[in-house]
């Protein structure tokens, strides 16, 4: 293992997107101020930045974090920058997640050719999604037009507005607005027309389990509040054994110590869905995930995800 001094100089390592890249540098502008060190984004290409969708079969996730973090867990940077999201449920042993900075929006948005809301859109409207929990939640509120395969950077999606000759596009809020293109969005689906994606528009700092200094670094750029809403939804998911193929949604929110969760299973056409909602203290947020998961399952979820994964 390559052995840094970590006063003079920290590598943060995240994926060469765009959005990746102002990921980076959000987390980077938050340790400016707690650190005299020099703060170097280092972008690493991973297999799945270079495999088609459809080559990245189950293991999804970890085609676009692993590369990463085995370059952390090797010392060759100091710290990892992820989408939440992105992160398996198991973490390598060698990794930690070491700051969950504030969330930023969780919300769904519509960005439409025309400036319209999903409502205002006319019978047979085409709506770009790469996402089979939004497709499944949007004809759910509109049966009535088409969910089109939509994929690539945000960027790219953006432009493919134009070119498939689509009405709009359904995208998370979080990306648009650190990409400054939050101008773009017609409409923010609130978190009960949308149910989010597990920790939609939260970030995760990984670092080695052993390096205490980096760690304590990380802490003061730790949002308990984001930590504990992610440790809840994700809690969710894997007590559900959804991946990405599984129409799931989950959110969880924390005011003046009490949580809130809402959760979601349906049906990939949107014909049918089982949700719940929790609310309990914010100290056992797992906890409080696993009951939301058994909830959603009792009100149909198991009878949904059984037809789903066969």
């Amino acid at each position: 293992m390559v052995e840094r001094d970590v006063k003079d100089r920290l590598l943060v390592g995240t994926r060469g997107s765009a959005l990746a890249l102002a990921q980076a540098k959000l987390v980077v502008d938050l340790l400016r101020e707690m650190t005299e060190a020099e703060l170097v984004v280092a972008p690493l290409k991973t297999s799945g930045d270079a495999l088609p969708h459809d080559k990245l079969g189950t293991d999804g996730k970890t085609a676009f974090t692993g590369d990463i973090d085995s370059a952390l867990a090797e010392g060759r940077i100091d710290m990892a920058v992820h989408s939440m999201k992105d992160i398996p449920t198991s973490l390598d042993d060698r990794l930690v997640i070491g700051a969950t900075p504030k969330r930023g929006d969780p919300r769904d948005a519509l960005v439409s050719a025309a400036g319209s809301t999903l409502k205002q859109m006319s019978r047979g409207a085409r709506i770009g999604t790469s996402s089979v929990r939004r497709k499944s939640q949007i004809l759910a509120l509109r049966r009535d037009i088409e969910v089109v395969e939509l994929r690539g950077n945000v960027d790219t999606r953006l432009r493919k507005i134009e070119e498939q000759g689509l009405d709009g596009a359904v995208l998370a809020a979080a990306g648009l607005q650190r990409l400054g293109l939050g101008s773009m969005m017609t409409q923010a689906f609130s978190v009960e027309e949308l149910v989010p994606a597990v920790c939609q528009g939260t970030l995760a700092v990984e670092a080695r389990a052993g390096d205490t200094e980096v760690l304590k670094l990380l802490e003061a750029i730790d949002d308990p509040d984001t930590r504990a809403s992610s440790e809840c939804e994700r809690a969710f998911s894997a007590e559900l054994g959804g991946d990405c193929d599984v129409p799931l949604g989950g959110y969880a929110t924390v005011t003046s110590g009490r949580m809130f969760a809402i959760g979601i299973v349906a049906d990939p056409l949107g014909r049918d869905s089982a949700r719940a909602e929790v609310e309990g203290e914010g100290d056992d947020p797992e906890a409080l995930g696993r009951g939301l998961a058994r909830a959603v399952k009792e009100r149909g979820g198991a009878r949904i995800m059984e037809g789903i994964v066969g």
